[in-house]
């Protein structure tokens, strides 16, 4: 600027005007500004810098902030794939200052570190200088356990009787759950959809003795496996259901192998013995090629006779139970903090998210602190099987809890804790460990691939090398930066169903499609009620809710209609699996099946005049179906095929003809007049059509 202003008052002589105008612009001119001529207007213009410069210093800033210069301070030992928790124990500060060098990208203490220029460019902000070592050898964790764990087992002084808790399991539609109207005197079985239990009930039932027995009734569905193993881990006495004139079917076997994985006793009820085919000593001999012995044929496992609909021999059946359970000396200890076992969780529009459990240890109140798994309650109310509210749960007994703000998974265990703050930090403490062994995992995916990375960059190095260039030259044609729409048939879902084990069932179910001609994505799932949210994501990819059992009030329903989302209600298991195949076929296109229509043999080879040229024609005889003229037609010689093209011309002795029968002779010359054709050459005589596809998925029943 100042030599631009001493120019102009150098050679003020020959610009005198300039000169003048210049002292005067030059004294006048604003702070932090330049005087520029313009010669072509004749003026002088003033130009402030201020903006540009506060500009350019941001601009630094910034740069200094992502590129901060070389550290001059000291060294600090990192290694590759370090965590922001192991970070901030080397600065010995909180994982807070580390994100801060992250520049906010650090969301927990968990978080691998995986790019070492990030890790570089932090550990400069921070006035350090680092350098890249082997990951020392692991000590011994110093995190404390903030855990909660079940107490100790009892001492023999302390058990009080408790009821038995039994299982009822068994194949589909064998009668459990009619067993269990019976004993109750109620009629669950006329509540259930298709005739089969889909979740696992848990109430308490007095027997005419006075006993009081805890009852469990397990689905028998393929689909409902996992209920059933929870089932036989949580009981006392196993009551094996099996059908006089069925016999002993898949489910009965499985349901055998969990109660002696469990290595709980087992009582055998040979049930519909009144049924117009049962045959009670065919059964008894299926049980023994299972390995189940019943008393009557010499063995150790009772076996009652009964008929659930019409309750001949329950009494027999219930004095069983109550001799087991005396012999085993089942008892509880009703003091100290409550532990128990979830059996089912659902969301109720009412009344929020309940659990059904049973007791094992304390007496369950009203306003005790529960934890299981994640989750935890403050039991807000409590209610048995018939809704009749309870005062207090001893150890046996069943009761659906009122108060958890989140819903804990089937099969979880149920502890009691101090307080509140005592919930959540259990809750916390076992979410964090989740998540690490979440990153555990992670890191040696991405460790796999960084090697497999490597490997590949090694082997194009090494390339480079022999071939002396510095880039090799793409392999291939370039691939687009956009990629192309993929045509690929696909279906999304949203699953909603009523109880916590029911999802489980359906997911499980959901996992063995692996079926390559259409491509199936759960984009969510979860318990209770369709939502406003599952219909804006069944909008947004084009998706369909499947609701199992459960309720869609009619503003979503209106919802869905407006955004054209369909919703499908279902309440067994095994239609929502057959309609969803029935939905993933009409998205699959039709495919171009070969349809053969008839065989020839050739016998003779015939040469026809053709205008001036000499044409071959193949005298033939139909071995099978019929010769159709204006289909395609394939020769096959020596099994190979040698032509596949249209026909000219198709003779019946001297007539032109268009089908020829089965049994008859004809001659058959084709459009391509350069055939020479050879004894026992076999045309085939086919045509194209479009099939409907089907998808090839067997979910296991």
């Amino acid at each position: 600027m100042a030599l631009w202003t001493r120019s102009i008052l150098k050679h003020s002589r020959f610009y005198p005007s300039i000169a003048s105008s210049n002292n005067r612009l030059i004294q006048n001119r604003p702070e932090n500004s330049t005087v520029y001529y313009d010669f072509t207007n004749n003026i002088h213009t003033t130009q402030s810098f201020h903006k540009k410069r506060k500009t350019a210093e941001e601009r630094k800033a910034q740069s200094a902030l992502q590129y901060p210069p070389k550290a001059k301070g000291d060294v600090i030992d990192v290694w590759r794939n370090i965590t922001a928790g192991e970070l901030a124990g080397i600065f010995q500060r909180d994982v807070k200052y580390v994100s801060d060098l992250f520049l906010g990208d650090i969301r927990s203490r968990h978080t691998v570190i995986t790019d070492i220029k990030e890790l570089q460019n932090a550990i400069r902000r921070s006035g350090k200088r680092m350098r890249i070592i082997a990951k020392p050898a692991e000590e011994e964790s110093q995190v404390e356990d903030k855990d909660a764990y079940p107490r100790p087992p009892p001492k023999k002084s302390d058990l009080k009787f408790r009821p038995p808790i039994v299982t009822v399991m068994g194949h589909v539609d064998h009668g459990k759950t009619t067993l269990l109207d019976a004993l109750r005197h109620s009629s669950v079985v006329d509540q259930e959809f298709g005739g089969i239990t889909q979740h696992i009930g848990a109430f308490s039932v007095q027997l005419q003795t006075g006993a009081k027995v805890t009852f469990l009734d397990t689905p028998g569905h393929a689909a409902f496996s996992a209920m059933r193993a929870r089932g036989a881990n949580l009981t006392d006495i196993v009551v094996l259901v099996v059908a006089a004139d069925d016999g002993v079917m898949e489910q009965t076997v499985e349901s055998i192998k969990m109660a002696r994985k469990a290595k709980v006793p087992m009582l055998v009820a040979i049930n519909k013995i009144d049924a117009p085919k049962a045959n009670v000593e065919r059964t008894e001999q299926m049980l023994m090629q299972v390995g189940i012995q019943v008393e009557r044929v010499g063995g150790d496992v009772q076996a009652v006779h009964i008929s659930a609909l019409k309750c001949i021999n329950l009494d027999q059946l219930t004095e069983a139970l109550v001799l087991q359970a005396e012999l085993m000396e089942i008892g509880g200890d009703p003091s100290g903090p409550v532990e128990a076992v979830v059996v089912e969780s659902r969301v109720d529009p009412h009344r929020g998210r309940l659990c059904t459990l049973v007791v094992q240890r304390g007496t369950l109140k009203k306003g005790d602190v529960l934890t299981a798994d994640t989750a935890i309650a403050k039991v807000r109310l409590l209610r048995d099987s018939n809704g009749q509210i309870l005062d207090s749960v001893e150890p046996g007994y069943p009761a659906e809890v009122e108060g958890w703000k989140d819903l804990p998974p089937a099969g979880a265990l149920v502890l009691e804790v101090e307080s509140e703050r005592r919930a959540r930090e259990v809750s916390k403490f076992r979410e964090d460990k989740k998540e690490a062994e979440r990153l555990e995992e992670d890191a040696v995916a991405i460790s796999a691939k960084m090697e497999q990375h490597e490997k590949v960059y090694k082997e194009r190095l090494q390339l480079k090398r022999r071939l002396g260039r510095f880039k090799l030259r793409p392999e291939g044609p370039r691939k687009p930066e956009i990629p192309e729409g993929d045509n690929e048939p696909f279906i999304n879902l949203i699953i909603k169903a009523d109880v916590d084990g029911t999802l489980e069932a359906i997911l499980e179910a959901l996992s063995t499609y692996h079926s390559k001609k259409c491509k199936m994505d759960i984009v969510s799932y979860g318990i209770g009620a369709v939502t406003e949210n599952d219909v804006e994501l069944a909008d947004t990819f084009k998706g369909i809710i499947y609701a199992f059992n459960v309720d869609c009030p009619s503003r979503i329903q209106q919802q869905a209609n407006e955004n054209s989302v369909p919703i499908q209600h279902y309440n067994v298991i095994y239609k929502l699996i057959d309609a969803l195949k029935e939905d993933i076929n009409e998205r699959l296109p039709p495919k171009q099946v070969e349809d053969v229509v008839g065989e020839a043999k050739v016998l003779q080879q015939f040469l026809i005049n053709d205008g001036r040229r000499k044409v071959s024609v193949a005298g033939c005889h139909c071995e099978k179906g019929i010769l159709k003229k204006n289909l395609q037609f394939r020769i096959i010689r020596n099994n190979e095929t040698i032509h596949e093209g249209t026909l000219s011309s198709m003779r019946y002795l001297k007539e032109e003809v268009d089908t020829i029968k089965s049994g008859s002779d004809c001659g058959l010359q084709f459009a391509d007049k350069s055939l020479l054709f050879e004894a026992d050459d076999k045309i085939i005589c086919y045509e194209h059509k479009m099939e409907t596809q089907t998808i090839d998925w067997d979910p296991g029943f």
